[in-house]
Formats: C-alpha cells, sequence, structure tokens
C-alpha cells in the first residue's frame, strides 16, 4: 500500500498547511470528528429497523463449582444465525450464538473457562479488561488448533514463516512469529483469578493478522464481574441491568457475511488494500438484532454499552431527548465504576470502549418511541435501536447516589519514566515507533508496583488498547481529560493530531503482555507491540 493511499483512505483528507509540532499534517474536521474506515455495502436489501424484539446474552451455567472456581466450557464452532428476513448468515460463533454467552463472575473468585475449537482455522481468546496472568491473556500467537486436526502445526509454521518473510523487508526484523507460538491442540484452558473491581469485560478471538475477520463473523460475548461495592447501590438491577453489544456489519446477496479479507480462506493476514484504514458495514447490530427494538417501562435502567465494531466509532444520543437533557448518567467505564456520575446528552464511544450509562425513561411520557441515535453518521447507520415506552408509571426504588466509588490516584509525579508511542502508517501496513508487530520485541519492560507516563501521539484515529492492568487519563493535547475520561480505562479514544498522556501502574503478574490499536484492521495490518512486566 502506497504512502499516498494510506493518508487518504476512508476519506480522511488532508488539512493545507496546519502542521502538528511533530510535523504530521493536520486532518479535514471530518476526520477530527472521528470517522477512520471506508463503507462496505451490503449485496441484498437492508432489514428493516425497529422490527425485531432486542435479544438478551443467555447467563452461561458453570459445569463444575468448588469452594473457590467455577469453571465454564465454551466452544467455538459454526452456526446459522437468523438476521435477515428469510436469510441464514453462516457464522464464527462461541457456543452457536451471537454474541456468545454472558458469563457472570464474582470478584476475588477464579473463573476458569476451556475453550474447544471446532472451526477450521485457530483461534485465542483474550478476556478485554481482565487482569489475567500472562499464560490465560490471549497472546496472539497462543493458538488453539482445530479440534479435527484441519490445521495443523505445519500450517501455522508455513503462515508464520511467510509472515517473517514480509516483515524483513518492512523494517520489522523477522524470525519472530515461529519463536513465541504456543500451539494447544483442540483445547486451551483459561484462568481468571478476578482480583479486580466489578466491570464490564468482554472476550474475543485474538488471533494474530486475523482478529478483524473472526469477530465480525461473530466471536465475541460479555463476561460481567460484580463485586460488594456495586451491589450494595440502589443501580438498576434484573431485567433492568441489559448488556448491549453495539456493531455493524455488510452481508452478500445470500445472507452470508461480506468482509474484505486478502485471502478467503484466512491464511494470509489482513483486508485488501481499500480497506486497510478500517471495515465499516452498513447494517447496525445490537446483541446481533439489526436494528431491534425493546419494549421498556417507564423507570430507570442501566444499559452496559459495549463497541464491538471493527472500525466503527458512534455518538450516541437519544431522540427525543429528555426533558431537560442530560439524557445519559454515566455511573462506569471500562475498569468500572466511577467516583461521582458524569452526565453526557452524547456519548462518543470507540471501538471496543465500555459505557456504564443510566437512562431514566420516566422522564419520557407515557408511549413515547425514545431511538438510540448515531450522529456521526446519515441514514441506515444514524439509526441503533429503539425504546417503546409503556404507559404505567410504577414505583422506582432505583437511584444513582453521589458518590459511587473510590479510585486511587496514580501520582504522575511518582513516575519513573514516561515513554513515547507513536502511531503511524507505511507502505505496509500500520506501525508502532515505525516498527509492524513482531512477536517478542518489546516496546518496555514495566517493573511491577512502579508508575509510569505512557504517551501516545498520532495522526489518524486509533482506539488503543492496553492489557493487564486499567490506567488513568492524564491529558489530551496538554489540556485536562475530556467529559468522557473519567475513570479507569483500557481503552482510549485517540484522535487525529492529537498527543495523550496516561498514568500506569502493573500489578501482580510478570510476563509478555500487548499494546495495540483496537481498530481490528489497523490491528491485523501489525499496529501492535509487547510489553514484558517484570
Amino acid at each position: 500500500m502506497k504512502r499516498r493511499t494510506l493518508l487518504t483512505a476512508g476519506g480522511a483528507v488532508l488539512g493545507t498547511g496546519a502542521l502538528t509540532a511533530a510535523g504530521w499534517p493536520l486532518l479535514s474536521a471530518y476526520a477530527r470528528e472521528g470517522h477512520p474506515g471506508r463503507l462496505l455495502r451490503s449485496r441484498t436489501a437492508l432489514p428493516p429497523a425497529y422490527a425485531t424484539a432486542l435479544p438478551i446474552p443467555p447467563v452461561l451455567r458453570p459445569t463444575g463449582t468448588t469452594g473457590t472456581t467455577d469453571t465454564y466450557e465454551i466452544t467455538a464452532r459454526h452456526a446459522d444465525l437468523s438476521i435477515l428476513p428469510g436469510l441464514k448468515t453462516p457464522a464464527w460463533t462461541y457456543n452457536g450464538s451471537f454474541p456468545g454467552p454472558t458469563i457472570v463472575s464474582r470478584s476475588g473468585r477464579r473463573t476458569v473457562v476451556r475453550h474447544r475449537n471446532e472451526l477450521d482455522l485457530p483461534t485465542v481468546v483474550h478476556l478485554h479488561g481482565g487482569h489475567t496472568p500472562a499464560s490465560s491473556d490471549g497472546y496472539p500467537t497462543s493458538l488453539i488448533l482445530p479440534a479435527d486436526g484441519s490445521y495443523t502445526a505445519h500450517d501455522v509454521h508455513q503462515e508464520m514463516a511467510a509472515m517473517d518473510a514480509m516483515h524483513s523487508g518492512s523494517g520489522g526484523g523477522g524470525g519472530g512469529h515461529a519463536a513465541a507460538m504456543d500451539l494447544a491442540d483442540g483445547t486451551r484452558t483459561y484462568t481468571y483469578p478476578f482480583d479486580q473491581r466489578a466491570a464490564t469485560l468482554w472476550y474475543h478471538d485474538h488471533r494474530m493478522g486475523h482478529t478483524g475477520a473472526a469477530v465480525w463473523k461473530g466471536l465475541a460475548g460479555f463476561h460481567l464481574v460484580h463485586d460488594d461495592e456495586e451491589e450494595r447501590l440502589p443501580l438498576p438491577k434484573g431485567d433492568r441491568d441489559i448488556p448491549l453489544m453495539i456493531t455493524d456489519r455488510a452481508f452478500n446477496e445470500d445472507g452470508t457475511f461480506q468482509y474484505p479479507a486478502v485471502d478467503p480462506r484466512h491464511r494470509t493476514p489482513g483486508v485488501t488494500t481499500d480497506y486497510m484504514n478500517g471495515v465499516l458495514g452498513d447494517v447496525i447490530l445490537v446483541n446481533g438484532a439489526a436494528w431491534p427494538v425493546h419494549p421498556t417501562r417507564r423507570l430507570r435502567y442501566r444499559l452496559r454499552l459495549l463497541n464491538a465494531s471493527n472500525a466503527r466509532p458512534y455518538r450516541l444520543y437519544l431522540d427525543p431527548p429528555p426533558p431537560g437533557g442530560d439524557a445519559f448518567i454515566q455511573i462506569g467505564s471500562d475498569g468500572g465504576l466511577l467516583e461521582t456520575p458524569v452526565t453526557h446528552d452524547t456519548l462518543d464511544i470507540a471501538p471496543a470502549e465500555r459505557y456504564d450509562v443510566v437512562i431514566d425513561f420516566s422522564r419520557y411520557a407515557p408511549g413515547t418511541k425514545v431511538q438510540l441515535r448515531n450522529a456521526y453518521a446519515t441514514g441506515p447507520t444514524g439509526h441503533v435501536m429503539r425504546f417503546d415506552l409503556g404507559h404505567d408509571a410504577p414505583r422506582d426504588t432505583t437511584g444513582v447516589p453521589a458518590r459511587l466509588s473510590t479510585i486511587p490516584r496514580l501520582d504522575p509525579a511518582k513516575a519513573v519514566v514516561t515513554r513515547d508511542f507513536h502511531l503511524t502508517g507505511n507502505d505496509t501496513g500500520w506501525t508502532i515507533n515505525g516498527r509492524p508487530y513482531i512477536p517478542g520485541y518489546d516496546f518496555a519492560q514495566p517493573k511491577l508496583g512502579t508508575t509510569e507516563i505512557w504517551r501516545f501521539t498520532t495522526n489518524f484515529h486509533h482506539p488503543l488498547h492496553v492489557h493487564l492492568n486499567h490506567f488513568q487519563i492524564l491529558s489530551r493535547n496538554n489540556q485536562p481529560p475530556g467529559p468522557q475520561d473519567h475513570g479507569l480505562k483500557d481503552t482510549i479514544d485517540l484522535r487525529p493530531a492529537q498527543t495523550l498522556e496516561i498514568a500506569t501502574q502493573f500489578t501482580q503478574y510478570t510476563g509478555t503482555y500487548m499494546l495495540h490499536c483496537h481498530n481490528l484492521e489497523h490491528e491485523d495490518m501489525a499496529m501492535m507491540g509487547d510489553f514484558t512486566t517484570e
């Protein structure tokens, strides 16, 4: 891919003459608003909006329980989904559904998940937001081979050798992929101690070079963690605590997922040149249903919002807005509860980010139809879902306290080092500090328990994810954090021509972890890096 092509991919038009401190051209207002990617249009009629009931992903039952541990079994397998009217969509799924089943865990109680692979390609499972040992983090070459032997270790070595040869000519060195491989035949067991606070987590495939295709085809699900602090609060619970996985997809005439993989067999990584800046679909799915509708009582609801799209950011708002504004009361972020609630009329959510919000539907008149919409798009992708309010006015015993939690602050003055990460593109893909991803090459070796400042600078939109520990945002372009930067984060919405600083401290587990862009096409095209905690 030529540099000029990369800089104009997805409609990101260069500004005229304005430069950042790093010497990069500023992007147009359209790009600064956070619109990466290229639209992939469906080749079949789009389904009607608000004609399908919102599905709620089933909660998975443990297959075994002891005094300290709950054990679960999940199988990655092919399944036919009913998404479009009259058509079946073949998908890669966890336990036959998209999203996969929701796992609910308790802080301080160990969860063990045995993942079996009955697909015909390798998989890797990453618990996004999990504070986990390195052996269970889902390193991208820690593969689970297909249980039927259809894709062998020999196939893996051939694929990795080809990737090494490609990167040896692009400044990335070579020989690292095969050295970092850890192969499991058919099944791998992941152990999650859950020494962390309550939070909305999710699990998804993390196979190197193929994460975009795997998530697009269905390998994603919720993993919720509860604790005593959260449960003492009078927040909405039960059927008024709803996880919402928002994604976009495109479809072929026969209902199959359309995805521009450079290799339809998914053995050569990445997407075709036109989609290297991200793949956008023209159908919005919530919990796997196209533009669903949810009958809603005129009460407070807790919505766990997850942007599980490959590349599409959303600016969410309610239409009509509630009287007096402040549509969303944010109570939590990636890493769990905020210290105090924060109100928003719009909510920007980049790929992989989560926001826990409370909406008070009693502020609306009986029978109102409230749309959740996306201000970053027009037409069908400007719509997300709808809440159809009832006519009753039941007594609501829930509420949002003025104080939610206490978050210990990392003191940047005590940081032992400041590290710089430059996120850019080159002729072969996306890079961090000028290097495409090579497993085993460390960008950092932080010591457990020490505070560090990490500074990220970019000329494109990158939702950046850091594994192992959550972090705190210090500044954007030397300005205080924005209204949606509160709380503990594991993914940051890094905008074009922007520098962002975080304070981070890694704890408890030594080993190799990752930082990477969560625009999955950027990730697959080498915008990843290792760091090893000591």
